[in-house]
């Protein structure tokens, strides 16, 4: 069956772009696979005119591909809709309606979870008229292009993740991030990742720290993680492995946590900039084999 939709790639490192696709629409079995496919094969997928797009459909599109995660900073979820996460930097009554300060690191979604995200969609609401874009770096490219003796010395090495780490140095940053409870905090411990982790749709290999989560690398004394950590973060976000997504009015970005990192570049803070973002619960990473 030929799907009504078509599927661009962009003469970029990675990225395709999903013309002609309305994500209110239910999907036939066969048509879901070639999204599917696409999403493993391109690891960002950028949906374009979804200007009338609701949150129950978001939802329910994300969750053709798994469980859904529930954030935990329930502040900003949205009413009524507590699987969408608001990321916005607007004002309401003095208080921020999302988070203001997310994604302003690369790092990819939930990776402090035993189950790590494997895909997240965020859904253009507001857009500012300059700046506001979006860097993926693909971890696939990254990971190809080390060295042979690097990749074998990062093979067996093992990395923990935390949020509460980040979370901490946000707060310090600014005071309109809230702090967690303590039994919000109990969802989000540490916890620890293969360095390099195996696709499990494709097979390949990526490198699977950031210096969003990343805290240290398990099987090393403290120096020689931070000084190998920081190797690590130069080269994973070269360039040549990036691909910048300007914000169009009706876009939709889903992407491939076990692919690709990414960050916010920010945006003029006089500029409204609104999203909503799903997030699929993905597998237990898994290493390369000894």
């Amino acid at each position: 069956m030929v799907a009504p939709f078509e599927i661009r790639p962009f003469n970029e490192v990675l990225g395709a772009e999903v013309v002609g696709f309305d994500m209110r629409v239910p999907l036939a079995d066969a048509e879901f696979d070639q999204i599917s496919k696409a999403f493993d094969r391109h690891s960002v997928l950028v949906f374009r005119d979804q200007q009338q797009l609701d949150p129950a459909s978001h939802i329910a599109f994300s969750r053709r591909f798994g469980p859904l995660e529930i954030h935990v900073q329930k502040k900003f979820l949205l009413a009524g809709h507590p699987e969408l996460l608001i990321v916005s930097n607007e004002f309401r009554d003095g208080e921020p309606i999302g988070l203001v300060d997310a994604g302003k690191y690369w790092h990819s979604d939930l990776s402090y979870k035993p189950e790590p995200s494997m895909g997240s969609l965020l859904h253009s609401r507001t857009l500012p008229a300059e700046g506001g874009d979006t860097l993926f770096a693909t971890q696939h490219a990254a990971y190809d292009a080390l060295p042979a003796a690097m990749q074998a010395r990062l093979g067996p090495l093992t990395a923990e993740h935390s949020y509460l780490a980040r979370n901490a140095a946000q707060r310090a940053k600014s005071t309109l991030r809230p702090d967690l409870t303590e039994a919000e905090k109990q969802t989000v411990l540490p916890t620890v990742h293969p360095v390099i982790r195996v696709h499990p749709g494709t097979g390949r290999k990526a490198l699977f720290v950031s210096e969003g989560f990343t805290t240290h690398i398990v099987e090393l004394p403290e120096d020689e993680s931070r000084d190998l950590l920081a190797e690590i973060h130069a080269h994973q976000t070269q360039d040549r492995f990036i691909y910048r997504h300007h914000w169009v009015d009706g876009d939709l970005v889903m992407w491939d946590n076990r692919a690709v990192m990414h960050l916010a570049t920010g945006c003029p803070p006089d500029m409204a900039r609104t999203l909503y973002r799903t997030t699929i619960r993905g597998p237990v990473p898994v290493g390369p084999a000894p």
